[in-house]
């Protein structure tokens, strides 16, 4: 019976590690410096083993603010807490199991008309912002000595990412047993007076009744971290504020810190032995905590760097869920003492079947004893090494990865200078080509103009001295018969009818694709208009055309005005660019 009412408890500590838990590695997971399965095995051993050895610690606080005295009641109270932290995380909004474990019992009183311990309460209530403020304050100064620590060392880039590495997986066990040791009272605390008498013996140590409950409440977290833990450090890596890899174990290692000084039994009576106040043993929220890290990072970093709007909503849910996890115990607790017909406060052990506990009861009746020290044995010994081995294998892995994750980046860089350089190489030679082009059609037109003038000087000189020969003769037939002559050998030169054929050849050569297209789109133009397109095209003007085409200035306006007819342009559209454009 007692088993089952516990299952309220479980599914409580399942919430928590599908929440609380993934907020010790959800940084380093939201950063990829860590997979998730590796962040939550090392986050369950180290729940399991906060939970077991120092889990007592915060109990007795958190039963002063209600002493739930039946199990039904207990199991009420919890289920209600673990209802609310999961609905919150449906919506994959960091809850606090502290908050609704306190809003819950808070409804038992109410609902019982048991009488809360206000001052308890305060004390809780102070660490709901204590503990974020301290959260800030030691990621901040912790987040500056980091940024000076590594411009002071200069660091080799793959030698940090593997320091990174093992110092979260440190950091986090540190913060993983932390919180076991501080939030098991929230998972299994309402159900300290029902624990039913038993030691498990393991040989090395015994463990009693209340120790194997925090044990199996440990477990229940480390499942909740590895079914549902996921969902949450999207949220808390990411949705904040986006986070370097030394951020992030800046913020683990603040929550870590604030979670064991609310934890530390130690702590807290050498506080008292050296004069100063002792800390109160109260569990506090690790979502709490998690955010005021992050949000102190963000501080140093600027404000601008927070995701305000997040933030805004993560702490509405904080005063939600108090709220509603009070509503809903309460109308639980009437449900449950009415319809089941449980009481759930008032009852006797004797009236449960179940035998009164405490720590002194349950030392040591042997008949009651489990021997568990062979079992134990084997199992610490898989426990202890199948993970030291697996972390020595994945860290090699992940410098054998770095390290060829770095030469593919060497390698492609080299490629792609290298692939430039042919490029480079590729540009000069066309570049070199076309200038020789260019040299050498300078050249031509350089010996063309030479040749030109040649003609020219030595026509020049015919016609210069055919004029001295008609001066000396006196003859006027003969005269008359020399001028006719110079005038026709003038006439002849004048007569270029070969040159502009040859022409027109080569620009009918260079420009035969546009000569067709302009046949197969306009098939009601002549070769004359085609070859007056052509020479548009080419910029010529009416005068350069008319000795081209062997007609008049005039005759070439005419002739552009009818071929803008036959291509059905408008007035404001230009006869060249349109000719261009095709």
């Amino acid at each position: 019976m007692f088993l089952f009412f516990l299952t309220g408890g479980l599914f409580l500590g399942w919430s928590l590690g599908s929440n609380d838990a993934a907020n010790i590695f959800g940084t380093a997971v939201g950063s990829k410096m860590l997979r998730f399965r590796t962040a939550a095995t090392i986050a369950s051993i180290f729940i399991i083993l906060g939970a077991v050895v120092q889990g007592s610690g915060t109990t007795e606080t958190l039963g002063k603010l209600g002493t739930v005295d039946a199990i039904a009641g207990a199991f009420t109270v919890a289920i209600c807490a673990a209802i609310t932290v999961f609905a919150f995380n449906r919506n994959k909004l960091p809850a606090s199991t502290t908050q609704a474990i306190v809003g819950s019992i808070i409804g038992w009183n109410l609902f019982t008309g048991n009488p809360t311990d206000y001052s308890t309460l305060t004390t809780i209530l102070s660490t709901w912002i204590v503990g974020p403020i301290l959260g800030i304050i030691f990621s901040a100064l912790l987040f500056i000595l980091t940024r000076w620590l590594l411009r002071k060392l200069q660091i080799h880039l793959i030698k940090l990412d593997g320091y990174i590495r093992w110092g979260l997986i440190i950091v986090g066990a540190f913060g993983a047993y932390s919180l076991g040791a501080n939030n098991i009272a929230n998972v299994v605390g309402v159900f300290i007076g029902s624990i039913p008498p038993i030691v498990v013996d393991f040989g090395l140590f015994q463990i009693t009744g209340i120790k194997l409950v925090f044990l199996l409440g440990g477990i229940s977290i480390a499942i909740g971290v590895f079914t549902y833990g996921s969902k949450v450090m999207e949220t808390v890596g990411r949705g904040i504020m986006n986070l370097t890899p030394e951020a992030a174990i800046v913020v683990v290692l603040a929550h870590s810190l604030v979670l064991f000084i609310f934890s530390s039994t130690s702590l807290s009576i050498l506080l008292e032995n050296i004069g100063l106040p002792r800390i109160p043993l109260v569990p506090v929220s690790s979502s709490q905590l998690v955010v005021g890290a992050i949000i102190g990072i963000g501080l140093v970093k600027g404000v601008q760097e927070l995701q305000l709007k997040t933030i805004g909503n993560i702490l509405l849910g904080w005063l939600l869920i108090p709220l509603v996890s009070c509503i809903l115990s309460f109308f639980a607790l009437f449900f449950i003492q009415n319809v089941f017909d449980l009481n759930v406060t008032g009852a006797t052990n004797e009236q449960l079947a179940i035998p009164s506990v405490t720590e002194v009861d349950v030392k040591l009746d042997v008949a009651n004893n489990l021997n568990l020290v062979y079992p134990f044995a084997f199992a610490i010994a898989i426990l202890v090494l199948v993970p030291i081995i697996y972390l020595i294998f994945r860290q090699r892995k992940s410098k054998i990865d770095a390290q060829n994750a770095l030469l593919k980046k060497q390698k492609e860089l080299i490629e792609a200078q290298s692939a430039l350089t042919e490029l480079e190489l590729r540009a000069m030679r066309l570049e070199n080509t076309s200038l020789a082009s260019k040299l050498e059609f300078k050249r031509n037109e350089l010996v063309n103009y030479a040749l030109n003038i040649i003609e020219q000087q030595n026509f020049l000189s015919s016609i210069l001295s055919s004029i001295n020969e008609i001066k000396k003769t006196k003859n006027d037939v003969e005269q008359s018969a020399k001028l006719d002559n110079l005038m026709m050998l003038i006439k002849q030169q004048m007569n270029n009818s070969d040159k502009v054929k040859v022409f027109n050849l080569e620009v009918d050569k260079i420009h035969r694709d546009f000569n067709q297209r302009l046949a197969t789109r306009y098939p009601d133009l002549t070769e004359s208009d085609r070859r007056l397109a052509i020479l548009i095209r080419l910029d010529f003007s009416s005068k350069e055309i008319a000795p081209l085409l062997n007609i008049s200035p005039k005759s070439v306006e005419i002739a552009r005005y009818r071929l803008r007819k036959k291509l059905e342009l408008k007035d404001r559209e230009n006869l060249t660019e349109f000719l261009k454009s095709l």
